[in-house]
């Protein structure tokens, strides 16, 4: 089996891609995609095969997929980027890197997503069932363009397509937790952020990607204990700005999301179920 993966020098796939490696079995192999011949280099020590390129360009994806048999399209445009980039990179070249794979005659495709397809809340924690009403000034395109390439990718004939659903993540000297505090700081005192570490976000990933007969699935990935924005300050070393108490969460349930789908089909279970246990572990 050989797995393409995409995205691999941005935080997540960085982080996946040596425990993709490291659990290999006999005759399993791994190829990356990436722009820089020199930030290559690490996945090759490692063991992988490496593809440069631009995923957006169509001669590269013929190179990437030709022969593989998995791909894991990690790569995303988020934060502080143009829309008309996020748009190019995680649908368009999302789904022309589907239709070459479907081509090429790849069996199975994982897109990573992203919680922020929900959109609104609706009162309880989200279950992949729901509708997705992307939206929301703060995040910009990412939440729907990433939504209208799980739309585009799922109606792919003949490609069998899973989706995971990722929450905001953390960990293993990831800025993420540091930086969460550009928004924090203007949140009310118990609004909420669903959280996941690294090491659980691979956990699930590899889960999707071997798990037999789970075509057109789609699974949140996520901890079991999100956290407010006091805590966050807390977490950060940072005082918690006293406006903070002054104002109202307009929507608790913002992208709070369950895992009971994942848990019951594919056996995960939260290395670190939150963010505490993965501090005392030394794994920030």
């Amino acid at each position: 089996m050989l797995t393409l993966v995409t995205g691999v020098t941005g935080q997540v796939g960085r982080r996946f891609v040596p425990r993709l490696l490291a659990q290999r079995r006999p005759g399993e192999r791994v190829r990356v995609l990436v722009r820089d011949e020199a930030r290559g280099e690490r996945f090759a020590e490692l063991g992988a095969e490496v593809v440069l390129g631009d995923l957006r360009d169509t001669e590269t994806l013929g190179k990437a997929v030709a022969g593989v048999d998995a791909v894991v399209n990690v790569a995303a445009a988020f934060r502080g980027v143009p829309d008309e980039e996020a748009w190019a990179v995680n649908r368009d070249a999302a789904v022309e890197l589907g239709r070459a794979a479907l081509a090429s005659g790849v069996r199975r495709f994982v897109q990573v997503s992203t919680g922020l397809v929900y959109g609104l809340g609706r009162g309880r924690p989200l279950t992949e069932e729901d509708e997705i009403r992307p939206g929301g000034a703060m995040w910009g395109a990412y939440g729907e363009s990433k939504a209208a390439a799980e739309r585009e990718l799922l109606a792919l004939d003949g490609l069998d397509v899973r989706v995971a659903r990722l929450p905001f993540v953390y960990g293993e000297g990831d800025p993420h937790l540091a930086q969460s505090l550009m928004w924090a700081a203007n949140w009310a005192a118990a609004q909420r952020l669903q959280m996941g570490h690294h090491a659980d976000v691979a956990q699930g990933l590899l889960r999707i990607l071997h798990a037999p007969g789970i075509a057109g699935r789609i699974y949140n990935i996520a901890d079991d204990a999100p956290v407010t924005a006091v805590e966050l300050h807390q977490l950060n070393g940072v005082e918690v700005p006293a406006a903070l108490y002054d104002r109202t969460d307009p929507d608790p349930w913002f992208v709070i999301t369950s895992t009971d789908r994942i848990r019951r089909e594919l056996g995960y279970r939260p290395l670190y179920p939150s963010v505490y246990a993965a501090r005392d572990a030394g794994a920030l």
